[in-house]
C-alpha cells in the first residue's frame, strides 16, 4: 500500500465516521419525536374513550 492509498483511505474512514455522527443523533430525535406523537395519541383516546 502506497502513502497516496493509505491517505485516500483515512480519509475516507474519517469522511464515513463524520457523516454516522452526524446523522444518527438525528435519526434518533425524528424516532422519539414520533413515539412521543404515538403516545401522546394514545393517551388522548384513551381518555376520550373514542375508538379509531
Amino acid at each position: 500500500m502506497s502513502y497516496l492509498e493509505y491517505v485516500i483511505g483515512a480519509y475516507a474512514v474519517f469522511a464515513a465516521y463524520l457523516a454516522w455522527d452526524f446523522l444518527v443523533p438525528r435519526l434518533r430525535l425524528a424516532r422519539t419525536r414520533r413515539n412521543i406523537v404515538q403516545r401522546a395519541r394514545r393517551e388522548a383516546t384513551r381518555n376520550t374513550g373514542v375508538v379509531e
